[in-house]
């Protein structure tokens, strides 16, 4: 069995990354897909950025991290497009959505990653712009959850988008709540994006 060592660096340094911070993680769920886009609440400061990065590595998953355009400037776009970061301008945010489909199109396997509350601010409201994509793509929704009180990283579930989006954002909402955690319960600019910043 050949093992790529930069793959291997990569993974090594994402479980030093969650040991430095004193967090842990969940290994990929069962339902795990290699074709799917995952969501994460809540978003809070940049290490969940950092955080997140860290376990696309660590898990060996080959995730495109959608990430505001602003932090890919040199050397940290080096670092972030390494990571998997994707840049991603607000304001085309509905042609972006567009192109991510057009990628699953492209690719046998994809995962894309995102945050619905779309700013480390408390927000009322989330961006749907991951539903229209798992829509559009024809992909499932899988839950990753920030626990900050536990310090862990955890998966919740996974869901498939059906006919209608407010009837998979009560689910979403659910598998949430089940963990403890109760996102925001209005939506904004239906298919807009929500990159890490």
């Amino acid at each position: 069995m050949n093992i790529d060592p930069l793959s291997f660096l990569f993974r090594v340094l994402g479980k030093c990354v969650y040991a430095g911070m004193g967090w842990t993680y969940d290994s990929l769920p069962p339902y795990w897909e290699s074709r799917c886009v995952v969501i994460g609440f809540p978003h809070t400061t940049n290490m969940d950025t950092v955080r997140a990065l860290a376990y696309i590595k660590l898990a060996g998953i080959d995730a495109k991290l959608l990430i505001k355009s602003k932090w890919f400037f040199f050397p940290m776009s080096i670092f972030l497009k390494s990571f998997g970061g994707i840049p991603v301008k607000r304001n085309k945010s509905r042609g972006f959505v567009d192109d991510v489909i057009r990628k699953y199109e492209d690719h046998e396997d994809l995962v894309v990653a995102l945050v619905p509350e779309g700013t480390r601010k408390s927000v009322s409201s989330i961006k749907t712009g991951f539903w229209y994509i798992a829509k559009g793509a024809n992909v499932p929704i899988i839950c990753w959850y920030l626990d900050n009180h536990g310090k862990r990283t955890r998966w919740l579930g996974k869901i498939h988008p059906g006919e209608s989006l407010e009837q998979d954002l009560d689910k979403i909402h659910a598998l949430y709540k089940d963990a403890g955690f109760l996102i925001p319960t209005q939506t904004r600019d239906s298919h807009s994006l929500s990159p890490m910043k």
